[in-house]
């Protein structure tokens, strides 16, 4: 049976979820925890990425997540492809993290009807109280730690965290007393009902490829009856974005290793200088841009060569550690 499309496109809102491989868990500390928002941060900042809302259960994860360009399926390829070799790592073990694919459903989100947009946001900030973990006699839902209402509550958080449209969607001011507000009617949710969703709004949650109303069915059925064409400019648009990224990157990296930043004088430097190379592995590993654009940008010859080049520097520790050094400076 064919695998069902992700519905991608400029502007879209998912609600995006995955579970750990066999229900085990897969945020069993702090550390997990930290670890999977790091990466959540560096997808945002390499693709463009806004989430709206956020919360990390024992084994799964939910995001209200925008995407400005159609990139949903690489960003999270990285976001899980890089957690999941660090949790493994420092496990040292082999094998899945999560299980399966990834969830993500389509939420209609227009201004003039945002009633799905809040809906998806409550139920992902009440995920501790439907769990029994927080709100109501086991304390606030804000003290729950690993979810983006603490950050509503404060008024501040990762520059990745966009308030702002679920504030404007319950008609909330985009300020201090709108975010105590939208707290306020979470912990009583969670206090008088267990943070329970309306069963209406559940089967429209589980239903699958979709949570809106019809007009907005209707916007995804000329998504998929379009089959994989593009909108005119989609892929432009995505590419640019990354190179741009990749660009600033190369820049600071570059600067760092004390090499010189423009591709004419970098051809006056061998193509498998070590120190080009350590570039090449560091915007591979933290952008989207392609073999043939590093071999360009950085002036190391054919693509294919790049790839032995990076696949040999990975071999060696005192090689990672370099990057390592290079990252935190970054």
């Amino acid at each position: 049976m064919p695998r069902a499309l992700r519905h991608q496109y400029p502007g879209a809102i998912y609600h995006v979820m995955a579970r750990g491989d066999g229900g085990k868990v897969i945020f069993e500390n702090d550390g997990d925890c930290k670890g999977f928002l790091f990466r959540l941060g560096q997808v945002c900042g390499s693709y463009g990425w806004r989430v709206h809302a956020w919360v990390l259960m024992n084994n799964h994860f939910h995001l209200l997540l925008e995407t400005p360009e159609p990139n949903l399926a690489t960003g999270m390829k990285y976001l899980l492809g890089t957690f999941s070799q660090g949790w493994n790592a420092r496990r040292a073990r082999r094998g899945h993290v999560f299980q399966g694919r990834y969830k993500s459903v389509p939420v209609s989100a227009a201004s003039d009807s945002p009633y799905y947009f809040r809906i998806a946001a409550d139920y992902i900030h009440l995920n501790p109280a439907r769990a029994k973990l927080a709100g109501g006699k086991r304390g606030k839902l804000v003290s729950y730690k690993w979810s983006s209402l603490a950050d509503y509550a404060r008024g501040k958080g990762a520059g990745w965290l966009v308030r702002e449209r679920v504030l404007d969607a319950f008609e909330l001011s985009k300020d201090g007393r709108g975010c105590r507000a939208y707290v306020e009617w979470l912990e009583k949710r969670a206090a008088n009902d267990g943070g329970k969703v309306d069963e209406e709004a559940m089967k429209a949650l589980r239903r699958g490829w979709y949570f809106g109303e019809s007009s907005f069915v209707d916007k995804l059925r000329e998504f998929v009856s379009k089959g994989t064409k593009k909108k005119p400019g989609c892929d432009q648009v995505a590419r640019s974005h990354d190179e741009a990224e990749a660009e600033a990157l190369a820049k600071r990296a570059l600067d760092a290793q004390n090499l010189p930043p423009d591709e004419k004088s970098l051809l006056k430097l061998r193509k498998g200088d070590p120190h080009k190379v350590l570039v090449a592995v560091l915007l591979r590993k933290h952008t989207s841009v392609s073999n043939r654009w590093l071999v360009e940008r950085l002036a190391m010859g054919h693509p294919s060569a790049l790839s032995r080049l990076m696949g040999d520097f990975r071999k060696k520790p005192e090689n990672l550690k370099a990057l390592r050094r290079i990252e935190k400076m970054l």
